[in-house]
C-alpha cells in the first residue's frame, strides 16, 4: 500500500511513467489548420507503391488531437496501417481559438479535406485515397465526398460517427427546453463565445467517464507496480488534457443543423443556400458503433445504415467498448482494426477481379 500511495503522490505531480512516443513521420503541408503528416519511412511508402495499395486519409473529429490516430505504441491506428502495407496521412485540424470563429463546416468539407486528399494523392502517387475517421471526423469525411463528387475517395469508415442526434441524450432534451426561443438561446450563447473553448470541451469529455475519474486513484494504488497499465492511463490523461475547441460557426451549425434540426438523420443538410446530400454518396462505406459508448448511442451510429441502403454499399460492426476504445486500446486492436483490414482488402480484390 506504500508503494502504491508513493505512485499516486510521484504521478500527482506530474511526473510519467514512460516517454511520449509517436510514429516515425514527415510533415507534408504545415498550414494553419490543415496540417497533413505522412506516417511511416520512405522504404514503407515505396513498398506501398509497388504493392498498388491506396493510401489512407485519417480525418479526426474537430475539438480532438490529431494525436487520436497515434496515441502510443500499441494504441495507434497509423502503427497498425503500416504493418499491414498501407501508409497512413493525418490531416490536423490543430487548435481553435476565438480567432478562428469564422469557421464554418463548409471550410473543412468544400476546402480543408478535399485539399488533403489531393495533397495525399500527389505525395504517394495513388489514384484514390481510403478516408478513415472517427466520430464528428466521419460526419465531416462524409460531407466532403457527398459535396465533391469528383473527389477520388475508394471508400469511407466512420468509427462511432453520430447520424441521429435525436437518438443521443442530452440532445432530445435540450432541443424539447429550447423551443421556445426557436433554438436561438443556444445559438447566441455559442455566438457570444466564439465556439466552445478547449477547457470546456475537456471538462465535457471528462464528465462522459465520470466513473474513471473517480477511481483513478484507486486505480494507480492498485497498479502500482504495472507500469503498463499506468502508461495506458497517462497516454489517456494525455489525450484529454490535449483537446482543442470547436471554431465558433462550426458550434452553431453543429447545434442548429445537427441537433435542432437533426438534417443529418434526413441525409441531407442545409447551410444556407448550399445543400449536401449524404445519401448521394456511391463509395462503399462502413459503419462502427458500441452499446458502451457514452457519447454516442449505438441507435446514433446505426442509423448510417439507414441513410445509405439503397445508394452506397454499407457495412456495420458492432465492437462492445467506449467512444476511445472503438478507436484505440485493446477492443480495437482486437475487433475494430482487423474489420478495418477486411474492408479494405475486399476492396483491393475488387479491383484485381476488375482488371483480370
Amino acid at each position: 500500500m506504500l508503494d502504491g500511495l508513493h505512485m499516486l503522490f510521484h504521478l500527482a505531480r506530474g511526473n510519467r511513467v514512460a516517454e511520449d512516443r509517436q510514429t516515425t513521420h514527415t510533415t507534408i503541408d504545415d498550414r494553419p489548420h490543415r496540417v497533413l503528416r505522412r506516417y511511416g519511412t520512405l522504404a514503407q511508402l515505396d513498398a506501398a507503391r509497388a504493392a498498388g495499395a491506396p493510401a489512407v486519409l485519417l480525418i479526426p473529429p474537430l475539438a480532438v488531437s490529431a494525436r487520436c490516430y497515434d496515441l502510443a505504441p500499441g494504441m495507434s491506428l497509423v502503427e497498425h496501417l503500416l504493418d499491414t502495407g498501407r501508409v497512413p496521412y493525418v490531416v490536423d485540424f490543430g487548435d481553435m481559438t476565438y480567432a478562428d470563429r469564422h469557421l464554418g463546416f463548409e471550410d473543412f468539407f468544400d476546402d480543408i479535406v478535399p485539399g488533403a486528399i489531393l495533397a495525399v494523392l500527389d505525395d504517394h502517387g495513388c489514384d484514390e485515397v481510403d478516408l478513415v475517421a472517427w466520430s464528428i471526423g466521419g460526419t465531416i469525411a462524409l460531407m466532403a465526398t457527398a459535396a465533391h463528387a469528383d473527389l477520388p475517395v475508394r471508400s469511407i469508415t466512420g468509427i462511432g460517427t453520430p447520424l441521429d442526434y435525436s437518438r443521443i441524450q442530452p440532445y432530445p432534451l435540450a432541443k424539447q427546453l429550447t423551443k421556445p426561443t426557436g433554438g436561438k438561446a443556444v445559438t447566441l450563447g455559442l455566438r457570444s463565445l466564439g465556439g466552445i473553448p478547449a477547457p470546456l470541451v475537456r471538462i465535457a469529455y471528462r464528465a462522459t467517464a465520470w466513473q474513471r475519474e473517480l477511481r483513478k486513484p484507486q486505480y494507480i494504488v492498485r497498479n502500482a507496480d504495472n507500469l503498463d497499465a499506468l502508461a495506458r492511463m497517462q497516454v489517456i490523461d494525455r489525450f484529454q488534457e490535449t483537446m482543442p475547441g470547436y471554431p465558433g460557426r462550426v458550434a452553431e451549425q453543429m447545434w442548429e443543423n445537427l441537433i435542432y434540426r437533426d438534417e443529418i438523420a434526413s441525409g441531407v443538410l442545409r447551410f444556407g443556400e448550399r445543400t449536401v446530400d449524404l445519401t448521394s454518396i456511391a463509395a462503399p462505406i462502413q459503419l462502427f458503433g458500441s452499446h458502451r459508448d457514452a457519447i454516442v448511442s449505438w441507435p446514433a451510429a446505426y442509423h448510417g445504415v439507414e441513410i445509405f441502403t439503397g445508394s452506397a454499399h454499407v457495412e456495420f460492426a458492432t465492437v462492445e467498448t467506449s467512444h476511445l476504445g472503438l478507436l484505440a486500446g485493446a477492443d480495437a486492436a482486437a475487433f475494430t482494426w482487423p474489420r478495418i483490414d477486411d474492408f479494405l482488402a475486399s476492396l483491393d480484390r475488387a479491383v484485381v477481379t476488375a482488371d483480370a
